[in-house]
């Protein structure tokens, strides 16, 4: 037996032993309290990403040195950011919350006894506080009483839901004879026969939404998906007539009926998107997303065919686009730009001096709307107007290259090869530090590459190849005097050893990578579309093989297909709406428009994203010349062309002795950033193209391709 002081040494050593971390789940929680990605934390700690979700999920543990490192900053993070009080309820204008009920059961096959067992609702949570776990982990998929509305058989039982309190998934496609499509092949009979009935069995007993993104966020509305034969069953048109203000005349029965049913729309109306609402009560949302499939709901240039596809594959496509991106609510472009303040709430909530719960800023979120600098505004701005100090003119590329810079050798050349960049503006938003307020004023700046902001400053001096386009103009015109350019265009040409000096600026100096959750989320949703699609994803994939698996890309999978699109979509149009511009035939210049008075109206974080997006596209070029003397034909957005001795990019892409394209050019795979074939052409064709003015990247994919910025 061990004696008296034996045990009281080995329990001393026990008290001095070192500090132990919080539990990951806590970990998570305080990374995110202070507005941290995992990806921004393991470069950090200088460890990867998945070795940082490890850790916050328990499955694994960090080592010296880096445990060390990581204990201090949760230390820091805990004493920023204490854990809420469990026994106070959380407050009302930070952590509005989705109707909690149970959901209508699936159909069962014809003759099963809990047919005749109707089901009984879940009470509602406390509108002063979250449902408890254990009322979350009550709610069931199967009914209980004679009034269940799930008459026929299902096709499939619902799986085990991830959040209990949505086990149908987040949204469903009903169809003319009241099947209502989820998501693993579950159908729900829907008895409603007119709008108010539809919203109230939405939220009532069909089990559908999805969870917040963030803690500091709201759950997703439920969506309904309407086909032509639903819309018409419950009393709607089957075509639009108002095709330019897209909704129904106030004077139209379901207007009336909502309105007599005490519904709300949003200031869209009742067009192919319909929100439909009750103010909160409480922290208790009320909310039922509506989508019109007749009234274009899902527009074709970024959903492709998806409209066409019978109820149930719908149902599987947007449910994945879901699963993956966001439930949508709009188009793609209103799709990407509230995903960002679903990743970042504008608020958190908190505890002031006092010890109650209030809503709070959220670190590292946009906040509060901010007027632009006025080089930073569009023209009919109120603040740029009288502006005469020029304008910013961060754009995508359109350039072509003169013909007389052709030598024989290239002309001779059998093929014209188009690269495309996997979602370049996603893949530029990664790690970009932009301005979070207002910007400041400065004149004869020093030039800082780590502060987001407009320089005036003149490039003009700067001469290069005359076969490759100026990195510093959309056009790829050399600049001509001094102009405004956003930080990366001028940390580029210091990158290119130029020397700059600024005449004035408008900076920010309150920044942070607010995009990265974006980028994140995003990149993650097209990587795993693309393998889903038989395309290899990953570091060490065989180019080769990638190409051969581009060549039939979505032909196993058209739905599959339509979702790539529609990411595509999302990552285009949410830049695009950080600078929406006015709408409809009565606005005049000067005057100010809706969208400004969000905290996302951002022109000069879009700007930074393009004019990344264009310098990175510069250095792939300028490294492919310096290491093959191979210079492009012509320049559109994300897409380059250039001469090929044969009709694969393997062709003129500089390669490694082991057969891989040379890093730092344009190495080719399925994730953002790297590169694709966009399409081959003659190389005869591509010179009579640029002979008469044509751009050969517009056309090398055999059509018209159009510059999409989401606007």
């Amino acid at each position: 037996m061990p004696t008296e002081e034996e045990l009281f040494a080995a329990v001393d050593a026990l008290l001095e032993g070192e500090p132990q971390l919080p539990p990951p789940a806590e970990r998570a929680r305080l990374r995110e309290a202070a507005g941290v990605t995992q990806a921004r934390l393991a470069q950090v700690l200088q460890s990867t990403t998945q070795t940082v979700k490890n850790w916050e999920a328990g499955r694994s543990e960090p080592r010296p040195p880096r445990r060390e490192a990581y204990l201090r900053l949760l230390e820091g993070w805990a004493a920023k950011y204490p854990a809420p009080d469990q026994t106070d309820p959380a407050p009302a204008p930070a952590v509005p919350e989705t109707f909690a009920a149970a959901p209508a059961a699936p159909r069962r096959p014809a003759g099963d006894p809990q047919d005749s067992a109707p089901p009984v609702l879940a009470p509602a949570a406390p509108s002063s506080a979250r449902p408890s776990a254990t009322a979350r982990s009550s709610v069931s998929t199967r009914p209980t009483s004679s009034t269940s509305t799930s008459r026929r058989p299902a096709r499939k039982a619902a799986a085990p839901a991830a959040d209990p309190r949505f086990p149908h998934g987040p949204l469903a496609v009903l169809d003319g004879d009241g099947s209502a499509y989820c998501v693993e092949g579950v159908v729900l009979d829907c008895p409603a026969t007119t709008i108010p009935q539809l919203v109230e069995w939405t939220l009532k007993e069909s089990g559908l939404g999805a969870p917040r993104l963030n803690r500091n966020g709201k759950d997703a509305d439920p969506l309904i998906v309407l086909t032509e034969a639903a819309a018409v069953r419950l009393g709607l048109p089957a075509c639009l007539e108002d095709r330019r203000g897209l909704r129904l005349p106030e004077d139209h029965l379901v207007v009336k009926q909502l309105t007599r049913a005490k519904w709300k729309l949003t200031q869209r109306g009742f067009g192919p998107w319909a929100r439909i609402y009750r103010p909160a009560q409480g922290g208790q949302r009320s909310c039922v997303q509506l989508a019109v499939l007749p009234w274009g709901a899902l527009d074709a240039r970024a959903w492709g065919d998806a409209g066409q596809l019978p109820a149930p594959e719908l149902a599987r496509v947007l449910g994945v686009y879901a699963t993956r991106v966001t439930t949508p609510r709009g188009s793609a472009a209103v799709c990407g730009l509230e995903l960002m303040t679903s990743l970042r709430p504008p608020t958190r909530a908190a505890k002031d001096a006092s010890g109650v719960w209030v809503s709070a800023p959220n670190p590292g979120a946009l906040t509060q709307p901010v007027d632009p600098a006025p080089p930073e505004a569009p023209a009919e701005h109120p603040v740029a107007q009288g502006w005469e100090g020029g304008f910013l003119d961060e754009e995508a590329y359109q350039w072509t290259r003169d013909v007389a810079t052709l030598s024989d050798e290239e002309c001779l050349l059998p093929w014209a090869v188009g690269l495309d960049i996997n979602t370049a503006f996603l893949a530029a938003a990664s790690r970009l530090v932009v301005g979070l307020g207002a910007p400041v004023h400065v004149s004869s700046p020093v030039f800082d590459k780590k502060i987001p902001g407009s320089w005036l400053v003149d490039l003009s001096h700067i001469e290069l190849d005359p076969r490759l386009p100026s990195p510093f103009t959309p056009s790829g015109r050399r600049p001509d005097g001094p102009a405004w350019y956003a930080t990366p265009t001028v940390a580029y040409a210091v990158e290119l050893g130029y020397d700059v000096r600024p005449v004035e600026a408008f900076l920010r100096y309150e920044t942070g990578a607010y995009l990265d959750p974006w980028h994140d989320r995003l990149k993650d949703a097209y990587a795993a579309t693309m393998a889903d699609l038989g395309v290899p994803v990953g570091k060490d994939t065989d180019e080769r093989a990638f190409l051969a698996a581009m060549e039939h890309l979505g032909q196993n999978d058209p739905g599959l297909a339509c979702v790539l699109s529609a990411i595509k979509a999302t990552v285009k149009g949410g830049i695009g709406k950080l600078r929406e511009r006015p709408q409809g035939r009565h606005y005049r210049d000067g005057e100010r428009w809706p969208a400004l008075e969000r905290p996302t109206w951002r022109p000069d974080i879009r700007a930074a994203v393009i004019s990344k997006a264009r310098v990175n596209m510069h250095r792939k070029m300028l490294n492919t010349a310096k290491a093959t003397g191979r210079y492009p034909l012509a320049v559109l957005s994300d897409c380059v062309v250039y001469a090929s001795p044969e009709p694969s990019p393997l062709g003129f892409l500089p390669l490694t002795g082991d057969g891989h394209v040379l890093p730092g050019s344009f190495r080719l795979g399925a994730t953002p950033g790297l590169a694709k074939t966009e399409g081959v052409q003659p190389m005869l064709t591509a010179v009579e193209w640029l002979e008469k003015g044509l751009n050969p990247a517009r056309h090398i994919k055999g059509g018209d391709a159009v510059l999409d910025e989401g606007e």
